[in-house]
């Protein structure tokens, strides 16, 4: 019995959509991904960067032509690449994204924001043209490496974790709105009252209080009980030596009494000769 024949055609065209498939897809691994992880790439070399999100209309516009222009990369000798900041929102905080999509340009470290025609053309001519040299680049204190945009990326990380356990306490636990607000209010001043004990507890450290500094030899004004009878023997001396100046005080005025009763009894004799020898 023969066995059918397989019709070549239709095996044809499947071996060339999958041969086609991994086509595809090196073309759109032409556009980068940037993460939290590796966004330190951006860096060294130049970059063209799209900040866009999936709900995003205006971003999935934008879509094609970027895709089109990443293919230039290698003949313009630059990386074009994207960050979802649905899933990135340490970086948006990063970059101060305030609208979608944005595109940063990127050379050795410094930053630009593009703002001019969304097409490949523009951006090919953008890049070739050096038209970024026109664009005076992000300052360094709200450049993403600083220590300002650092704390910025951390506090759009942490926002992001707290609206993901609001939505797990609500939709997974079922508790009510009122529920998650009291659990991340507790939260809130448990953590205060740990952080304000850590900061007593580093104070006291560095600025120890006198009850716990170790006390120095024994003197005379730390030891009052003992110093007593030296107080006592210094009064005393000065008990006498007042009682001393007081009796020469007595004893000066005694003999300026006694000068002056002297001299006025001179002075009463002395007439009275003088009528008797006349």
């Amino acid at each position: 019995m023969a066995t059918p024949a397989i019709p070549l055609a239709p095996v044809a065209v499947l071996m060339l959509l999958l041969c086609g498939a991994p086509w595809t897809h090196g073309r759109r691994s032409d556009v980068r991904v940037i993460t939290d992880e590796n966004w330190r790439d951006l860096l060294e070399g130049e970059w063209m960067i799209e900040f866009f999100a999936p709900w995003c209309p205006a971003c999935q516009n934008l879509q094609p032509e970027w895709e089109s222009f990443a293919e230039w990369g290698e003949d313009l000798e630059i990386n074009v690449a994207k960050v979802d900041v649905t899933e990135q929102p340490g970086l948006s905080g990063r970059f101060i994204i305030t609208a979608l999509p944005t595109v940063y340009h990127c050379k050795d470290g410094e930053f630009r924001r593009y703002q001019g025609p969304r097409t490949k053309k523009d951006f090919i001519n953008f890049i070739s043209e050096k038209e970024w040299k026109s664009i005076e680049p992000v300052s360094s204190w709200f450049g993403p490496g600083s220590i300002l945009m650092s704390s910025m990326s951390a506090l759009f990380q942490l926002s992001m974790w707290i609206r993901t356990c609001h939505n797990y306490l609500i939709e997974d636990l079922g508790l009510p709105v009122w529920g998650s607000y009291t659990v991340f209010a507790l939260a809130t001043l448990l953590s205060g009252l740990l952080l304000g004990l850590c900061m007593i507890f580093l104070a006291d450290c560095l600025c120890p209080s006198r009850r716990h500094r170790p006390q120095p030899y024994p003197s005379k004004k730390l030891l009052p009980e003992s110093s007593q009878p030296l107080r006592k023997v210094e009064e005393e001396h000065e008990a006498d030596d007042e009682d001393v100046s007081e009796e020469e005080a007595e004893r000066k005025e005694g003999t300026n009494k006694d000068f002056t009763q002297s001299a006025i009894r001179q002075r009463s004799v002395g007439p009275s000769l003088a009528t008797d020898k006349s």
